[in-house]
């Protein structure tokens, strides 16, 4: 390993202190790979949703723009979460322009290399490194598509002497998980606890602080989040860390840093969280269902007009978007509204 890389700084650490929370390794890991790289799109690592289609985006910003007309038509703020490269964005920006929304811009993103890509496609846009940063006045629009996957997570082990956290050791700059020996029956849910030996519980302690705070701005100054990711309904016992590398499955624990590094969304937990501080949660609901009724199938009826030449890869788009086997299902939509707010489009 080189001096001073990723790999070999958490290897000398782990040697010194010992094994660390899987937690903390994939922080760690997740923070250097969107630090250093696009990982977006045919040349990284994985492709989102808005950058299949621009429907993705456009549908996402009208079911806002329609949000804020029957709020009442307030001063609003535009807020994104990990905008990627701001395609989706942008998309959105443009639908909700169409609408008579013309909302400044927040982007809450601590990468160099994805602020600059996104700055090229919404240069008016304000940057933050978290929700603190982004003013405190007027309605908040906020999106988060793919965001609370890549956030750090806990898991926990059944073993014959009850649960305990997973960790991970180095041997011989070998990153590998291990259990270890602290017992944490205590905070597993009572309908888990007796569990096979061997099974996995995940939990996010990041996620659902960021989706507290992010609820008690929205009970504060009123607006609505939509968030759209690939999950599940939990708690729930399995495994669902994963790593891709050049749009493959590759091993979490082998070159730390330079993959990406994700877990399956639990969108109970996320929408208790919400609640906890007193905002409201819809949903979730499969995302092919979601945009469907949003409008998809117009949308592809009118670029295709359009564009004639274009309506085949517009009708293979809508697919990846929208069938059972592909995005339709596993990515899924939760809507959080500040009290009094109404529904968002797709949830009633």
């Amino acid at each position: 390993m080189n001096e001073g890389a990723l790999p070999d700084r958490l290897a000398r650490a782990i040697t010194l202190g010992g094994p660390i929370p899987l937690s903390q390794f994939m922080g760690a890991a997740n923070a250097h790979y969107y630090a250093t790289r696009d990982p977006i799109g045919a040349q990284g690592d994985f492709t989102t949703a808005p950058e299949v289609s621009q429907m993705f985006g456009e549908l996402i910003g009208l079911a806002l723009a329609d949000a804020w007309d029957r709020a009442g038509r307030p001063p609003a703020r535009y807020v994104e979460l990990g905008p990627g490269r701001g395609t989706l964005a942008a998309d959105a920006l443009r639908a909700m322009a169409s609408a008579g929304l013309t909302p400044s811009v927040h982007f809450v993103e601590t990468s160099p290399v994805l602020r600059a890509a996104q700055k090229e496609r919404v240069p008016h846009a304000e940057w933050h490194v978290d929700l603190v940063g982004v003013p405190e006045d007027g309605a908040l629009l906020v999106v988060a598509n793919e965001f609370f996957d890549a956030l750090p997570i806990r898991q926990l082990v059944q073993t014959a002497e009850g649960w305990r956290e997973r960790l991970v050791a180095c041997q011989d700059t070998l990153f590998l998980p291990i259990t270890g020996t602290t017992g944490f029956d205590a905070i597993i849910p009572p309908s888990l606890r007796d569990a096979a030996p061997g099974s996995i519980l995940e939990t996010a302690p990041a996620a659902a602080s960021v989706m507290r705070q992010l609820a008690r701005r929205l009970v504060a100054q009123g607006g609505t989040a939509l968030v759209t990711d690939y999950g599940y309904t939990g708690p729930a016992i399995g495994d669902t860390l994963q790593a891709v590398r050049d749009h493959g499955f590759a091993n979490p624990f082998d070159t730390p840093g330079e993959v990406d590094l994700t877990a399956h969304v639990d969108f109970g937990t996320l929408m208790e969280a919400a609640r906890v501080e007193e905002a409201q949660a819809h949903g979730p609901v499969d995302q092919g269902l979601w945009l469907s009724a949003l409008g998809i199938d117009a949308r592809v009826a009118t670029l295709s007009l359009a564009s004639p030449e274009r309506a085949g890869q517009i009708a293979q788009d809508r697919e990846r978007l929208v069938a059972p086997d592909k995005m339709g299902e596993l990515f899924k939509a939760i809507a959080v509204t500040a009290p009094g707010w109404p529904i968002p489009a797709g949830f009633a």
